[in-house]
C-alpha cells in the first residue's frame, strides 16, 4: 500500500469516526425531556394597531394578549369593555397596552377637547412657512409666541415674546401628519393649535388682531420662561431711543406792587396878628 492510499483511508476512518459520535450525541440531546417553567399571566388589553389621538376607539383597535402578572402596567385592562367607546388622548403604538392615562373619560367623545386639561385652553393661530419654523413645529414640540407690532406712525415698532413654553397640540390636518411622518419631511401648515392659559389665550388673540404673530421652537428640556422687554427698531439699527422732549421751563416771576409816594408834608401854620395904623387895617405874619 502506498502513501496516498495510507492517506486516504485514515482520512475516511476519521470521517466515519467524527459522524458515529455525531449521531450518538444527537441522539442522546434529543433523547432528554423538553422542561417547560410556566410563567403566571393575566389579560392585557393591547393596541392591535396604531391609534392616533382623539380616535373612539372600537374592538377593531384591540386585542387581547396574555402579559406577565409580575409586571403589570400599571392602569392597564384586562377586558376589552372598560377600553370601547373612550377617546386616545395620545397616540398609541401598535401592540402598546392601553391605560387609563391614555383614554379620556367614558362619554367624554373623541377628536381634541378630551386631550385639554382641565383649566387650560386650547387657541389656533394661523402660519405660514416662515412662522411655523419651516414645518417643524408638530404636535408635541413646545414654543414661544412673539408678536411684532407698529400701533401709528408716532411709535417706533415693537417686537417682544406675549407667551412662552406652550405645548402645540395639532399642526395641519391628520393627512399633513401621517404623510410627513411616512416621508419623514418637514410638514407644512397653515394652522397651529396651541394649549394656554386663559390669560395666554388672550393674549394671543389681541396679538394676532394688533401685530403679526411669529412662532419660536424651543428645546423641550428648556422649561424656563422667556423675559425680556422686547426690542425696538432704534436698539435693533444701534442708534439710541428717541427720549421723551423734556418740557419748556417757565420762569415765574414775582410781581411786587409799588408803594404809594408819602404824601406831601403839611405846610406850617403861619400865625398872624391884625395892625391898625390910622384909618388902615391889614394882617402881617407873626415872625
Amino acid at each position: 500500500m502506498n502513501r496516498n492510499s495510507r492517506f486516504v483511508l485514515v482520512l475516511t476512518v476519521a470521517l466515519a469516526a467524527a459522524g458515529a459520535a455525531s449521531f450518538i450525541v444527537y441522539r442522546v440531546v434529543a433523547s432528554i425531556p423538553v422542561r417547560e417553567v410556566e410563567v403566571a399571566s393575566r389579560n392585557a388589553v393591547v393596541a392591535a394597531t396604531s391609534i392616533p389621538v382623539g380616535t373612539i376607539i372600537t374592538k377593531d383597535h384591540l386585542k387581547v394578549v396574555p402579559w406577565p402578572a409580575r409586571n403589570l402596567v400599571p392602569g392597564s385592562f384586562t377586558t376589552v369593555d372598560k377600553v370601547v367607546s373612550r377617546g386616545a388622548i395620545v397616540e398609541v403604538a401598535e401592540n402598546e397596552p392601553l391605560t387609563e392615562s391614555k383614554l379620556a373619560p367614558l362619554g367624554a367623545g373623541g377628536g381634541l377637547p378630551p386631550t385639554i386639561p382641565h383649566g387650560m385652553r386650547a387657541i389656533s393661530v394661523r402660519t405660514n412657512e416662515v412662522v411655523g419654523v419651516a414645518g417643524f413645529v408638530i404636535p408635541g414640540t413646545r414654543v414661544d409666541v412673539l408678536v411684532s407690532v407698529k400701533k401709528d406712525t408716532q411709535d417706533e415698532p415693537i417686537s417682544r415674546t406675549v407667551v412662552s413654553n406652550v405645548e402645540v397640540l395639532t399642526a395641519g390636518s391628520k393627512f399633513d401628519q401621517e404623510k410627513a411622518k411616512a416621508d419623514g419631511k418637514p410638514m407644512p401648515t397653515t394652522v397651529v393649535t396651541l394649549l394656554v392659559t386663559p390669560d395666554g389665550a388672550e393674549r394671543i388673540t389681541l396679538a394676532a388682531n394688533e401685530g403679526n404673530i411669529a412662532l419660536a421652537l424651543r428645546n423641550p428640556l428648556d422649561v424656563e420662561a422667556t423675559t425680556t422687554t422686547g426690542v425696538k427698531m432704534a436698539n435693533l439699527l444701534g442708534t439710541p431711543a428717541r427720549q421723551p422732549t423734556a418740557p419748556t421751563r417757565v420762569e415765574r416771576r414775582r410781581v411786587v406792587q409799588a408803594a404809594p409816594p408819602p404824601a406831601p408834608a403839611p405846610a406850617p401854620k403861619i400865625h398872624t396878628v391884625e395892625a391898625i395904623r390910622a384909618a388902615k387895617r391889614t394882617e402881617e405874619p407873626l415872625r
